[in-house]
């Protein structure tokens, strides 16, 4: 089987004290998997064949470097881990939606398919955290809490870290017409139009109110619901029932 290459992942680089950290944001071009997870979808469960999902998760590993991945099985919800060990093997874990660790030639990834992935590098401690945000933990301060535990954890300090929000679902079509029982009324401040919201912009204040300095943040701003060079769930709730890929934003630390 010829496997196509990669197409125009986001790659990025952050300068470390004794090393690098490196992330990618990739679309749904270049992988093995057929309609309508066609065709670079790393998520498992939604119907795609096993062994196209773990091939495309190699070509991830490929393109940045890395031998070993670190997700989850994400649930909406305010759980953080913090990797310890060195993996042997790429490990899920159960019903966190924040990965934090220092070690080095992991890659921390991050599924989603009109939600945010938030990476952070500390560069002081040498330190990586990779966050699924949606609007459900934008509401449980997800981004807070990871920042806190990097803090508590690691030595962090809110100031010294870097973020990239990664492609997403755009204030163009984040439309909640069930704002008032869904949203907290302080978000309603990033309201542009009735019942549609700019939650990059929710993800910046919320960064920078656990810390971080604004010019340190970096927003993508890519539309996944309006580019079809990425899996979107909305878009497919009206084109094939919700079927549809996943995603993936992942960041690693690179020895010195």
């Amino acid at each position: 089987m010829t496997v196509p290459s990669l197409t125009r992942p986001i790659i990025g680089e952050f300068p470390a004290r004794s090393g690098s950290c490196c992330y990618g944001m990739f679309n749904r071009h270049g992988g093995v998997s057929i309609t309508p997870y066609a065709s670079l979808n790393i998520g498992h469960s939604l119907g795609d064949l096993p062994e196209a999902v773990e091939e495309n998760r190699r070509l991830v590993k490929e393109t940045l470097a890395i031998r070993r991945l670190l997700s989850a099985r994400q649930v909406h919800g305010p759980g953080i881990y913090c990797l310890t060990e060195p993996l042997r093997d790429d490990r899920s874990i159960e019903g966190v939606d924040a990965l934090i660790t220092d070690l080095t030639d992991v890659g921390l990834m991050i599924q989603q398919a009109d939600c945010q992935a938030v990476l952070l590098f500390d560069p002081v401690r040498e330190v990586i955290a990779a966050v699924h945000c949606g609007w459900r933990g934008s509401v449980q301060g997800i981004l807070s809490e990871t920042i806190a535990v990097m803090a508590k954890n690691y030595g962090t300090r809110p100031a010294d870290l870097q973020g990239v929000v990664s492609p997403s679902l755009g204030p163009c079509c984040a439309e909640f017409v069930n704002y008032k029982s869904e949203l907290p009324a302080e978000f309603e401040r990033f309201m542009v139009r009735d019942n549609y919201f700019d939650f990059w912009l929710v993800s910046r204040f919320q960064l920078v109110s656990a810390g971080m300095i604004e010019s340190r943040i970096r927003i993508e701003g890519t539309c996944t619901c309006c580019s079809d060079d990425y899996f979107s769930y909305r878009r497919a709730t009206r084109q094939s029932g919700g079927r549809t890929g996943r995603n993936c934003s992942v960041i690693t630390l690179r020895k010195g």
